[in-house]
């Protein structure tokens, strides 16, 4: 069974860090491209940022510069370091691998002072 197990949300201040962790179950993880997305409420969901198997990494234009999404695939991991958030970064976050084919069950992010 595959899982994509999200973790490291929570409340944080407008300019403050988040780091997000995300545990693949199931998959052979090392050729998937893996992802985060995010879904503020009201809003489609959106690309945040993407790895693919051999390292490359895209970022929505709106987190360029602040976000670095990172993978290691020994642990089976990804992970996203969040920096200077805004209050327009609040939503939930969804852990992604093989753009669209698995998605974890998201993690919220609110930032708000």
């Amino acid at each position: 069974q595959v899982q994509l197990v999200e973790s490291g949300g929570g409340l944080v201040q407008p300019g403050g860090s988040l780091r997000l962790s995300c545990k693949a179950i199931g998959i052979n993880f090392s050729i998937y491209t893996m992802g985060w997305y995010r879904q503020a409420p009201g809003k489609q969901r959106e690309l945040v940022a993407a790895i693919s198997s051999s390292g490359g990494t895209n970022y929505a234009d709106s987190v360029k510069d602040r976000f670095t999404i990172s993978r290691d695939n020994s642990r089976r991991m990804v992970r996203l370091e969040m920096s200077s958030l805004k209050a327009e970064d609040t939503a939930v976050y969804y852990c992604d691998a093989g753009v669209g084919r698995y998605s974890g069950q998201g993690t919220q992010v609110t930032v708000s002072s």
